[in-house]
């Protein structure tokens, strides 16, 4: 039996290991197990831990994306837009909690950034926002630095980090952590 990391199935089961115990706990072992495999067959398809990683790097990309299609094809200016968008960042983010805390403790540059010093998020995951960045300063109802790409960076980082910590760290019930998140960054472009 063969695996392919390319199968959106293969990379949910990965990911709801990875929930279970964390990055660092998961073993091969597991991981195989999850995606129904020995590990014998993972290691004589020359996949390991790095390649199951880069697999969940494109599963969560492939999230974000679909979270935020909505914000992008919806009515509205680009403020109320973005505003959905941050909410929908929300969403995912308690939707995937545990797997995003499971991966608190791998290098999150593999996972959520550009390669290089002072790098940005990974596009993929930030296209949505830089798109109604770019929408709201044309209308002038969004402002930005010198940079969509860095604003949406800062935006990303500042919602989903600041969210699941409250979540997670501080217990806070979602609406009341989703209601204060998305306030002070729809707030901190608003024209």
């Amino acid at each position: 039996m063969s695996v392919s990391l390319a199968d959106p199935l293969v990379r949910q089961r990965a990911a709801e290991a990875v929930e279970r115990v964390g990055w660092q706990a998961v073993t091969l072992e597991q991981l195989a197990r999850a995606l129904g495999v020995s590990r014998v067959t993972l290691h004589r398809q020359g996949i390991g831990k790095a390649e199951v990683l880069e697999a969940l790097r494109d599963h969560i990309a492939a999230l974000y994306r679909e979270a935020l299609w909505p914000a992008l094809t919806s009515p509205g200016n680009a403020r109320e837009r973005f505003e959905q968008a941050c909410e929908a960042l929300c969403d995912l983010s308690e939707r995937h909690l545990r797997l995003l805390e499971g991966l608190s403790d791998v290098d999150r540059a593999v996972v959520f950034h550009d390669p290089g010093e002072n790098a940005l998020t990974r596009a993929e995951i930030t296209a949505g926002l830089i798109r109604l960045l770019r929408d709201g300063v044309a209308e002038r109802t969004l402002q930005v630095g010198d940079s969509p790409e860095e604003t949406a960076t800062v935006v990303f980082n500042l919602i989903g980090g600041t969210y699941r910590h409250l979540r997670a760290g501080h217990g806070w019930p979602p609406e009341r952590a989703r209601r204060a998140v998305v306030e002070i960054a729809v707030r901190g472009v608003s024209a």
